[in-house]
C-alpha cells in the first residue's frame, strides 16, 4: 500500500475524484504525484498489487509535535490557545484509527484493481474556527482565539474535501469518528501517556 496525500491533487474548490487531473502545488506534493505513478506503472508492468491511498489530514496519537491537533492539546492542557491563522482555512481532518482501517482494507481485498487509487477522508470538512471550537469546548479553554497570528502557509485554502465514494463502494471503508470524537480520543491519549508529554511539550510553540 502506497500512502499518497490529497496534496497531489493541488488546489481544488470540489471535492476530486481519483481520476481528475493531479496539479500538485508544492514539492512535497510533486514527490507524492510521482510516486503514485511509478506505483501505478509497476503494479501494471509486475502484475502486482500496489493500491495508493490519498490521505486527508490524518491527526491523533503520534502525530508529529508541531501540526495542529497535538499543538492544540499542548496549549490547552495549559488553558491557551497556540497562534492560528485564518479561521476559514479548512481541512478534512481524518482519525488515524480509521486511516489505518483503510491500510488493513486496501492491503487485503485481492478483487480490487492492482493499481487502485482511493481518497481516504471523511467526506466533510472542518475550519480551523470549528476546530478550535471543539478544542475550547472539549478542554474547557475560556481564552478568545488570535484569528491570524500565524501567518496563512502556501498551501493553506478554505476548500479541502474528499470524495470519498470510491473507497465506501469498492473497500466497503467508512470513516467511524466525527472530527469532535477523534478529538477527544487523541486528548484522552495525552492523558494516558504523560512520559510522551515532554516531546510534545519541546514544540509547543510552532506548528
Amino acid at each position: 500500500v502506497n500512502a499518497g496525500s490529497s496534496s497531489e491533487y493541488g488546489y481544488k474548490d470540489h471535492a476530486p475524484s481519483e481520476a481528475e487531473r493531479l496539479e500538485p502545488n508544492s514539492y512535497y506534493a510533486v514527490t507524492k504525484a510521482s510516486a503514485t505513478m511509478f506505483c501505478r506503472y509497476t503494479a501494471q508492468l509486475r502484475g502486482v498489487s500496489l493500491a495508493t491511498l490519498r490521505f486527508y489530514s490524518v491527526y491523533g496519537p503520534y502525530e508529529e509535535p508541531r501540526r495542529l491537533v497535538p499543538t492544540l492539546v499542548v496549549h490547552g492542557r495549559m488553558g491557551r490557545l497556540p497562534p492560528l491563522v485564518n479561521p476559514d482555512v479548512a481541512r478534512d481532518f481524518v482519525y488515524v484509527g480509521d486511516a489505518v482501517e483503510a491500510c488493513l482494507l486496501a492491503a487485503s481485498r485481492p478483487e480490487q484493481a492492482r493499481d487502485a487509487v482511493y481518497n481516504v477522508g471523511t467526506g466533510t470538512q472542518t475550519s480551523i474556527r470549528e476546530v478550535t471550537a471543539v478544542a475550547c469546548r472539549v478542554m474547557g479553554i475560556t481564552v478568545e482565539p488570535q484569528w491570524g497570528s500565524m501567518p496563512d502557509r502556501a498551501w493553506d485554502t478554505s476548500v479541502w474535501v474528499a470524495d470519498n465514494r470510491a473507497i465506501r463502494s469498492e473497500l466497503g471503508w467508512e470513516p467511524r469518528y466525527s472530527f469532535e470524537e477523534g478529538f477527544r480520543a487523541t486528548v484522552q491519549w495525552f492523558r494516558d501517556n504523560p512520559e510522551l508529554m515532554p516531546v510534545y511539550q519541546g514544540q509547543r510553540d510552532s506548528r
